[in-house]
């Protein structure tokens, strides 16, 4: 992933923002407080990525990965809309508790842009609903050029989404989160429509690290640098997670990249680790009963 990177990784400032005032509001709404359900695990399961994480002779990727990680961010769905056959392939190949996180396909959101895409909505919603109980949230990942100017077009989108199917969006044009009426607007229509505010973790692109959730749930793409500082980075990510589930946090899903990715696997056991000794879960995880 060449999202966010930099040459330099050890010169940027890490620092996690404060919360964003909104955020404890839409927390402090839940009225029951439990376990939130927690799902960690990678972008891809393709072998070329992963190097060094299939043991020899494994012979289905995606069968294997699933009895590591309980989850993925399905980034194949991006490229296109996924055939019925095949969601019902992927599905069968995982156990119970597994999770698949699509990614809405790019004639939706890059080559269309929203426009007229309402048959093709129907289509992708229609087959990713074949994943049944194992479906957790699909995500809508615009372009950086996708700006403030195309609010109508994102409103429609968010308010006119299939009610059945759990909805994340992320936004990369920096204005969405930097200008105070355009971010209030915003926020004001996921939180309306139940959609989850995507945070962004990447060395270059600090400034979409919002802190802002719009609903009970925390969705963030952490994007490594291959560098030292992304664990203690991840470590930071323990904490204000931790104190998120004190005051009400439902779902975590937590998805880790790399620029290479051959070390998401290392860093997602890593955080898996340091998430269950800081928070009293039981994630599931690489290096656990000896694997990995």
């Amino acid at each position: 992933m060449q999202f966010g990177k930099v040459e330099n990784p050890g010169k940027v400032d890490f620092t996690l923002p404060a919360d964003h005032g909104g955020t404890l509001n839409v927390l402090g709404s839940r009225k029951q407080k439990s376990e939130p359900d927690v799902y960690v695990g990678c972008a891809k399961w393709n072998r070329n990525d992963l190097k060094g994480f299939y043991p020899r002779g494994t012979k289905d990727e995606l069968t294997y990965y699933s009895t590591q990680f309980n989850s993925i961010e399905l980034n194949a769905t991006f490229y296109n809309i996924p055939g019925v056959q095949q969601v019902e392939t992927w599905r069968d190949k995982t156990p119970g508790d597994f999770k698949f996180f699509p990614k809405i396909t790019n004639i939706i959101s890059h080559y269309k842009r929203l426009n007229g895409v309402a048959p093709l909505v129907e289509e992708y919603c229609s087959n990713i609903s074949n994943f049944e109980m194992k479906l957790g949230m699909v995500f809508l990942q615009m372009p950086d050029n996708f700006t403030s100017k195309n609010s109508d077009k994102l409103k429609h989108f968010v308010e006119n989404f299939p009610a059945g199917i759990p909805l994340a969006v992320e936004l990369r044009n920096t204005h969405w989160f930097n200008d105070p009426q355009i971010s209030s607007e915003l926020y004001d229509l996921l939180e309306k429509n139940h959609a989850t505010n995507v945070i962004v973790d990447a060395a270059g692109r600090r400034d979409l690290l919002h802190m802002r959730l719009t609903t009970p749930t925390a969705f963030v793409r952490y994007v490594g640098a291959n560098h030292p500082s992304d664990y203690t980075r991840l470590d930071k990510w323990v904490e204000r997670l931790a104190g998120w589930m004190e005051n009400g946090l439902e779902n975590l899903y937590f998805f880790i990249h790399q620029n290479i990715e051959k070390e998401s696997p290392l860093l997602a056991a890593h955080f898996i680790k340091k998430l269950n000794e800081r928070c009293g879960l039981n994630v599931r995880g690489p290096g656990q009963n000896g694997l990995f």
